[in-house]
């Protein structure tokens, strides 16, 4: 897109989420990021890099009156919340986050909460990404996986490997935590190829974010699907996050994202009563839309329109302050 057509899209379509905000309306957006890459995945093109990160945040800034999430979530219970408001977060815990995400905070003055799952700190890997890697490094041109029940996968290209990657992580997602460890240490053992042990933020790196004025926020520590575990392990798994994030930064800890976050389907009320016993101030799902004053405070939607066309990403936003998001 030639620069003149994209600054006029995304004029226009700041003009558009105005227009959708006026009269009054006090909606909180709420966006969620994982990584900000260096420069474009080729298996995965549609992965915000640095550059799209740095156009959304030019174009939030033309609709959007953005502010860190604990003071939106404040204001959206005292009924002060301004039109058209919106929150910056990720999920996880990259190293990309604070190497490349943080400068570009910085220099358009935005303010991030970043929700990092502790036992992936200081060399660990999530799971998902272990599939990823494996996959993308496998020797080519297939990958033959019968022996471990998952059948045979192309890897002729970059499109093979990224719906092998796909299928992979969609058979592995829902098994109980360890099981799914389990399967995941047999297709490392069964490609062996080296795997990149730098993915995620280092204690330095965390602290790091929460000196340059960035919240930290609670992720669990091994990002499970919360509504699969017992009652008194994923309980655990909320509180030891949150102390270990504690004991890191020197301050309180006071709001959590649950892992995956689909309401009904990752967590569950009993997680919603949990989030409030261990004293967080708000929780996040990723149910799509934006909140309203009568939302759960602990159950706050978020998405992220991905559109590469400005005008499409102002549009989708507009859209979704029409939805209320869901809640279990």
């Amino acid at each position: 897109m030639s620069a003149p057509r994209a600054d006029w899209s995304a004029r226009a379509g700041a003009t558009l989420v105005r227009m959708a905000g006026a009269g009054g309306m006090r909606r909180l957006s709420i966006l969620i990021y994982h990584r900000v890459l260096a420069r474009p995945d080729p298996l995965f093109p549609d992965e915000i890099d640095a550059l799209r990160f740095d156009q959304h945040l030019t174009q939030l800034r033309r609709g959007f009156t953005v502010l860190p999430l604990r003071e939106a979530a404040r204001r959206l219970r005292e009924g002060s919340l301004p039109a058209r408001a919106a929150c910056l977060t990720f999920d996880d815990g990259y190293a990309d986050n604070a190497d490349i995400a943080l400068p570009i905070l910085l220099r358009h003055g935005m303010h991030a909460t970043f929700f990092v799952a502790t036992g992936f700190l200081n060399g660990g890997r999530m799971w998902n990404d272990t599939v990823i890697e494996l996959l993308r490094r496998a020797p080519g041109p297939q990958l033959e996986l019968d022996a471990l029940g998952y059948g045979r996968f192309p890897l002729g290209g970059p499109a093979q490997r990224q719906a092998a990657i796909l299928a992979l992580l969609g058979k592995l997602k829902y098994l109980e935590l360890g099981r799914r460890q389990h399967e995941v240490a047999r297709l490392c053992r069964h490609v062996g190829v080296a795997l990149p042990d730098d993915l995620m933020m280092s204690d330095a790196q965390v602290r790091a974010l929460h000196a340059a004025g960035m919240e930290i926020g609670a992720h669990t520590v091994r990002h499970p699907i919360l509504a699969r575990l017992e009652h008194a392990a994923a309980r655990r798994e909320m509180a030891d996050g949150k102390r270990a994030l504690e004991a890191l930064i020197q301050a309180p800890v006071r709001l959590f994202a649950y892992p995956n976050g689909k309401p009904g389907r990752d967590y569950q009320s009993e997680h919603v009563a949990i989030a409030r016993e261990l004293g967080f101030e708000a929780a996040v799902s990723t149910s799509w839309g934006a909140a309203s004053r009568a939302s759960d405070p602990y159950q706050l939607p978020r998405f992220t329109p991905w559109d590469r066309d400005p005008l499409w990403f102002m549009l989708r936003m507009a859209r979704n302050l029409y939805r209320p998001g869901e809640c279990v």
